[in-house]
């Protein structure tokens, strides 16, 4: 039986990510954002992600329930987003959740025994430039900055499986599935989107530093194995949230 913790799992694709977890017999704790959103079927711990101390809080939380033997880092704001927004930290709105979120949780929580990062085949349209992250002279595309984001979770992902190689980490594309953000015309099979992390979070699928797609090794934007960019990405992220990950 493992143990596994699934960030933004009170709906989509991380809910279902977890009621598979429960059906097949492993103990889930689940995140949401306020207990309003708590789906009531798991542990779960609170916090909303566009904060970086209620990020930290989350960390302690999942601290006292762990150790776990994954954890998916499933949460993340679509590309609809229609202007720039700034969080409380300062940050662009969807950086701040889609990449910095998990970047911080994995940097100050417990490690567990293995990461999986949820992605997009968006990332493939990733800008793989560390200049202006935050959108501040750039004129604000929603879908852009959803495509860098999901760049940079891969990033994120593979800088953790060469610097941890006891600790498979991998990145998952899900699809374009019929999700609250997928939208209703999402084309993709929505009963195969939440199956492959569920496999790589029990250790079913070989290896680390891949990137998956419906439980198949597919080929990731080529700038996201650079190790020079890995190590920039991971220094960047440093400075930002002062959580280094050695």
């Amino acid at each position: 039986m493992a143990r596994v913790l699934i960030t933004g799992s009170s709906s989509g694709l991380g809910l279902m990510a977890g009621q598979l977890l429960i059906e097949e017999g492993h103990e889930v704790v689940l995140h949401a954002r306020d207990r309003s959103r708590d789906p009531g079927i798991a542990e779960v711990v609170l916090g909303d992600f566009t904060s970086m101390a209620a990020v930290r809080s989350v960390a302690a939380q999942a601290d006292e329930l762990g150790p776990f033997d994954a954890v998916i880092h499933n949460v993340a704001l679509g590309y609809q987003e229609r202007r720039r927004i700034v969080t409380e930290d300062g940050f662009a709105h969807v950086f701040a959740v889609n990449v910095l979120a998990p970047y911080l949780l994995t940097a100050t929580m417990a490690r567990p025994s293995r990461l999986v990062y949820l992605s997009s085949s968006m990332h493939r349209g990733g800008t793989p430039s560390l200049d202006d992250l935050q959108w501040e002279r750039r004129r604000w595309n929603g879908s852009q900055a959803y495509s860098d984001s999901k760049f940079w979770d891969v990033v994120l992902a593979f800088a953790l499986a060469r610097r941890w190689p006891s600790i498979p980490s991998n990145a998952v594309d899900p699809g374009w599935v019929a999700t609250r953000m997928g939208g209703r015309g999402a084309a993709d099979d929505l009963s195969q989107g939440h199956v492959t992390q569920v496999r790589l979070a029990l250790g079913e699928l070989a290896g680390t530093g891949a990137y998956y797609y419906h439980l198949t090794r597919s080929n990731p934007h080529p700038a996201t194995s650079d190790p020079a960019l890995q190590d920039a990405f991971l220094t960047r992220c440093a400075e930002l949230t002062g959580n280094p990950i050695e």
